[in-house]
């Protein structure tokens, strides 16, 4: 399993010979510009939430790839859906086997509206597991308590990929006690510097993680990252 950043809060996940890609926002992201949208190959499509920032560029990496399926909730699949893109509507508490593994939706605490003004049903994570890894994706969340539900229904998390950048979602204090309830030692942050109001102090948030004894990365657009016994060797695409 390899994880690539590439800015903001999108993910490239790559998983059983499957690219599924997280949260789409690439051509209004200056910090990605030099990220190859149009190059972009991927199998699957996921989206957490309406947001603009996370769902910009769906419809032109789903029209370049036609294979593709999106994957989000009921109301996110159905609006793109009229714009002739094939999707897989899930809901919270929800899990579902595709190619690649096993997804299940869990809660996220925020709010949704897709760009036009539809309501974009409710935001949600998700966990993606085989019989080898897992990983969590939280998407746009504040800390909640329903995250001590994760490792009581899914696998044990290899990473988390959660926001830190505060203001709009959690912070790294809130990140940290989200990792304590999820139980997991390694995190990703993402969902940081892209616009003012989520600028964070990097070293503060490295530096409160390693005195908790928990490892915190922060990593730079297009760094990859493998699962597994090399998880620490980062890659730079």
């Amino acid at each position: 399993m390899k994880i690539t950043f590439l800015g903001h809060a999108t993910i490239l996940l790559e998983m059983n010979g499957k690219k599924i890609l997280f949260d789409p926002f690439i051509s209004g992201n200056p910090l990605a510009s030099e990220v190859d949208i149009q190059g972009l190959k991927v199998d699957y499509i996921f989206v957490t939430h309406g947001h603009e920032d996370h769902v910009l560029d769906v419809e032109t990496i789903a029209k370049n790839n036609p294979d593709s399926l999106l994957v989000s909730n009921f109301e996110i699949v159905t609006w793109f859906g009229e714009k002739n893109i094939k999707g897989h509507p899930m809901n919270h508490g929800g899990k579902y086997k595709f190619d690649f593994g096993t997804v299940k939706y869990v809660n996220a605490i925020h709010s949704s509206v897709l760009p036009d003004g539809t309501y974009g049903g409710n935001p949600g994570g998700y966990v993606i597991y085989d019989e080898s890894n897992a990983v969590y994706i939280a998407g746009d969340t504040a800390l909640t308590r329903d995250m001590e539900l994760i490792p009581m229904s899914c696998p044990s998390l290899d990473v988390s990929i959660l926001p830190i950048g505060d203001n709009f979602t959690m912070g790294h204090k809130d990140a940290f006690i989200a990792s304590e309830l999820i139980n997991c030692k390694k995190v990703i942050g993402y969902h940081f510097d892209t616009f003012p109001p989520i600028k964070i102090d990097k070293a503060e948030a490295l530096e409160y993680f390693n005195k908790k004894e928990k490892e915190l990365i922060l990593p730079t657009v297009g760094e990859s990252f493998t699962i597994g016994k090399n998880f620490h060797e980062h890659e730079e695409d």
